[in-house]
């Protein structure tokens, strides 16, 4: 049955939180406001230190903090739905709302990307061409590259986006997730949605899967550099500084794989797998990143002492 224009708009959107552990949901509010926080504080402590230390003005901690910008973000954009239903404020999300929210997380998973790939292309210049390193990426150019990343993020999404305010959503109104995705809401549509298939698939393809390939082929173009190094401590010594890229690239796009075979591949398995899997998407990059460069990296991690030890005292 189709849903005339004048309802469509106002309709309501049941959220899933975890099928048949209601009773537990006190419980499972706890570690999941433990990961917010963590992502929270990590990421601010990373922002904080960036700022503040003028030892890491560099271009590799200026991508940093717009890693762990997009990452706070992120959080602030599921944390009312997510904590909402574990602490029983919430059970529904508005048309207008849930568009607001998919725009939101698509978009910053697209801007990670995009900063994932500014980080590669810094370590590609520190390794291959480190004497114009400082000529290359200049705070002009960085500035750039930051805008740039944000327009691609934030502009592009808009005409899928914007185009499910006028479908109709004649199937039941229940979401797969705590938070509201663009494939989900085109799930439950009646209307035609080629636009968005093709437009969606378009998007993905010319940002994620084509960030991807570049990240690969800087790394590729990295290890030939490497390879060529007579010396082997400095081999070391040069793949090392890429260890916390990699693991902020595997921790990104190792659940975005997951959740997508599991949303192909898995229609047989229990909806809690698809749950988890979609809620790792959005909560394990955000958590895991101030944790990674807080280890990997020497100057995050003694400034981050630093700066706990000095707020214990006062």
């Amino acid at each position: 049955m189709s849903i005339s224009n004048s309802n469509f708009s106002s309709s309501r959107f049941v959220l899933t939180g975890f099928p048949g552990l209601e009773v537990h949901y006190p419980w499972l509010c706890i570690p999941f406001s433990s990961i917010y926080a963590l992502v929270f504080l990590g990421n601010c402590m990373v922002l904080h230190v960036i700022r503040t230390e003028s030892n890491l003005h560099q271009p590799m901690f200026y991508f940093l903090a717009m890693l762990a910008l997009t990452d706070l973000c992120m959080g602030f954009s599921t944390v009312p739905t997510v904590l909402g239903i574990l602490l029983g404020f919430i059970q529904e999300i508005s048309l207008d709302s849930c568009i607001a929210q998919s725009y939101f997380i698509h978009g910053l998973s697209f801007m990670e990307s995009s900063v994932l790939l500014a980080m590669a292309f810094d370590r590609y210049i520190a390794i291959c061409n480190p004497l114009r390193y400082s000529s290359i990426l200049t705070n002009d150019k960085i500035m750039k590259i930051g805008v740039a990343i944000l327009c691609r993020s934030s502009l592009l999404i808009p005409p899928v986006i914007i185009r499910l305010k006028f479908l109709n959503y004649c199937h039941p109104h229940i979401l797969s997730h705590s938070f509201c995705l663009h494939q989900d809401l085109i799930r439950m549509a009646c209307s035609d949605i080629r636009f968005n298939n093709v437009y969606g698939l378009a998007l993905v393809i010319s940002s994620l899967l084509l960030d991807a390939v570049l990240i690969l082929i800087s790394y590729v173009m990295i290890l030939h550099t490497v390879v060529a190094i007579a010396s082997w401590e400095e081999r070391l010594k040069s793949l090392q500084t890429c260890v916390s890229h990699i693991c902020a690239v595997s921790v990104f796009y190792i659940p975005i794989i997951g959740l997508t075979m599991v949303h192909r591949f898995g229609k047989h398995l229990s909806p809690l797998v698809h749950i988890l899997m979609g809620n790792s998407y959005i909560l394990f990059p955000p958590m895991m990143n101030p944790i990674i460069y807080s280890i990997k990296t020497q100057q995050i991690w003694i400034y981050s002492l630093f700066e706990l030890i000095s707020i214990s005292m006062t």
